[in-house]
């Protein structure tokens, strides 16, 4: 009944609310008090109805009510309205029993030119109107081609080889059942590098009669690797976290390696100077399954527990790797705060293609961090850290050869690592200014530094910050970066301090002052006439480190002060232009004086200059090309090591997705 008037009265002094009913006597009340309640409705025309309503916590409550008519129809009633030319119905006689109020048997009388009102509407059946489908991910879509040509629109019919349309292999519907869906994800990457590095010629030279100190320096690497994931989860494919899930990543690599110089590719010299191998590894065989719901917002708690990556915080400074762990995970505050607990079990890697062995290294690593969204400011993001490493004494010779546990360099005695890390990192965007920083306190001992020839604390630090800002399709970079340097120039018992203040990562993979398009970052520099190098492929740290996957951390070393500038460019949705240049310094070198026996070692690197490009012709990651080309330009110090000659690589790589 339109217009009629619903009054709601609330027990103990609720308060009262009115409102009309609509066009189609349908009336609403939102956001009422729990509680009880007395619902009176009245129209004109019709006694009033009442009744009690009970009203609950996020319920929806229905109440419907019926009201009569309160005053008896006159003999002078209308007929039926609606009808044209219908006429009035005649005096009525009162009923026997009706008490006081007639019955009102209509008697109407067609007029003389009814018109055609149509057939009567008839309501359809719950069946006209649904199909009932238990299967639901299996509906077919009708045949329809909008257009003449072929490309992304609507209707497109899918193939086991399409990824973007639906597909049972990337999880777009069952595998089996109702909710278990599988994942692969299958990945080819090619690289090339073509470098020229110091290289010393060796005991036994290439060439004949060579007298020079440093060899040829130029090598070439080609690496093709092929990385097949499986990922089999039970879940519903949107917004709720998965179940339950299991993965598995086989990860298939084959490498080549050309030199100039013998004494490279292999410890014996008779293994020539080209080098050619495979390995398959496995990155990724873990199970992981939600523990509980903590909210209607979807925050969870996880454990996954098996082979896992991860990275422990934006820019891969301390810990970047695929290890057996355990990891409870999850987040809070509808997904503002992340947090992770983890422990690792590291295995050895092949040496050459960096992938996993099924042999244990017997280092332990720990991680607890967590994440915390819109913190300072909105847009940032702000992570706190702790980091516990425990890499275990040893003598360990690497695939081709070479001593790497304990680096063969000063005293070689194996030795005990504890190191711990208290990190505060943030990334995100102050206001109009894109903002990432870093800060690591590395504390703890080392049973025998070969460096130092004796038991050391470590005291340590690491410091980034990057500042950006966009413009358009280009985006200004600039950042800093700096790792403390050991300041003792003696070694053994002669060390005035027994503390070591050279900064020294777990296992890291930077991403920062330029990443790939960074000679420095990008390429493994050996220091000539030691087992070790001076800094290690996609590292800053020149930690003197026999090899970063197998070799240990080393808390004695010079240090380093990066000082960055670079553009970002969007040229189209297609393609991305990298521009980077660093000035070089190491923070302090007298490391580098008593280890290369020499007097001077100035502090000064060079400048390190880059280009490249990031081409995806689909717009979309499933081929992406990556080509640069990296030079180091020695300053003074890098000349009292070395030569004076430009380093330099050029490089590419494809990446192809499934």
């Amino acid at each position: 009944m339109p217009g009629a008037r619903v009054e709601l009265q609330g027990e103990q002094g609720k308060g009262a609310f009115t409102v009309q009913t609509d066009g189609e006597g349908i009336y609403r009340l939102n956001n009422l008090a729990t509680g009880a309640y007395q619902v009176t409705v009245t129209a004109a025309g019709f006694t009033s109805a009442s009744a009690s309503v009970n009203i609950l916590a996020g319920k929806l409550q229905v109440l419907d009510l019926q009201l009569k008519s309160s005053t008896p129809l006159s003999e002078t009633s209308p007929g039926p309205v609606g009808i044209p030319g219908a006429p009035r119905t005649a005096p009525l006689p009162p009923a026997e029993d009706s008490g006081g109020y007639p019955s009102i048997p209509l008697r109407i009388t067609q007029p003389e030119n009814p018109p055609d009102l149509g057939p009567a509407e008839v309501v359809p059946s719950e069946n006209d109107n649904f199909a009932s489908a238990p299967y639901r991910w299996t509906v077919e879509m009708p045949e329809w081609q909008k257009y003449r040509k072929s490309g992304e629109f609507p209707y497109v019919t899918s193939h086991w080889f399409d990824p973007f349309n639906r597909n049972r292999l990337k999880g777009d519907y069952p595998i089996f059942g109702q909710r278990w869906f599988l994942n692969f994800t299958g990945t080819s990457l090619t690289q090339v590098d073509v470098r020229r590095l110091p290289t010393p010629s060796n005991v036994s030279s290439k060439e004949p009669g060579s007298q020079n100190f440093f060899g040829s320096g130029e090598q070439a690497f080609v690496d093709q690797s092929f990385r097949f994931s499986f990922d089999l989860f039970r879940g519903d494919t949107s917004f709720q976290p998965v179940e339950f899930r299991v993965r598995v990543t086989p990860v298939v690599d084959l490498n080549y390696l050309q030199t100039q110089e013998r004494g490279i590719v292999n410890v014996d010299v008779a293994a020539g100077t080209n080098r050619f191998d495979t390995h398959t590894g496995l990155q990724e065989g873990f199970a992981e399954v939600k523990i509980h719901d903590l909210s209607p917002n979807f925050d969870f708690v996880s454990v996954r527990a098996g082979i896992q990556g991860f990275n422990s915080d934006f820019r891969g400074f301390i810990f970047v790797d695929e290890d057996p762990a355990i990891r409870l995970f999850g987040n809070l505050r509808s997904n503002r705060i992340n947090y992770n607990l983890a422990y690792f079990y590291l295995f050895e890697k092949d040496t050459n293609s960096g992938l996993n062995t099924f042999d244990f290294r017997h280092q332990q690593v720990g991680i607890a961090n967590v994440y915390i969204q819109d913190s300072f400011a909105k847009g940032y993001t702000t992570e706190f850290s702790f980091h516990y490493n425990y890499d275990q004494r040893g003598i360990h010779y690497d695939k081709n050869g070479f001593l790497v546990r304990p680096a063969p360099i000063g005293v070689p005695v194996p030795h005990d690592i504890r190191s711990y890390y208290l990190g505060w990192t943030g990334n995100g965007h102050i206001r109009g200014v894109n903002v990432s920083n870093a800060f690591y306190e590395a504390l703890g001992t080392d049973s025998f530094n070969p460096v130092a020839g004796r038991p050391v604390h470590i005291n340590a630090q690491l410091g980034a910050l990057e500042l950006s800002k966009d413009k358009d399709w280009l985006r200004f970079r600039g950042s800093i970066f700096w790792a403390s340097g050991d300041t003792e120039s003696r070694v053994g018992t002669s060390r005035s301090s027994g503390t070591a203040r050279g900064f020294d990562s777990i296992l890291d993979d930077m991403q920062f002052a330029g990443g790939a398009f960074s000679f420095w970052d990008r390429e493994g520099i050996r220091l000539t006439g030691t087992g070790v190098g001076l800094v290690t492929p996609f590292s800053l740290l020149p930690a003197l480190r026999s090899s970063k996957d197998e070799g240990q951390s080393n808390f004695v070393n010079p240090g380093v002060r990066v000082y960055n500038a670079g553009i970002d460019a969007e040229l189209t949705p297609k393609l991305r232009a990298f521009v980077n240049f660093n000035y070089l310094q190491f923070d302090r070198t007298e490391t580098l004086k008593y280890l290369l026996f020499q007097k001077n070692v100035d502090r000064n690197i060079g400048t390190d200059t880059g280009i490249g490009i990031s081409y995806r012709p689909l717009l979309t990651e499933n081929i992406v090309l990556t080509a640069g080309v990296t030079s180091l330009v020695p300053a003074e110090g890098l000349r009292n090591i070395y030569q004076s000659k430009v380093l330099i690589s050029g490089f590419a790589n494809i990446r192809f997705q499934f």
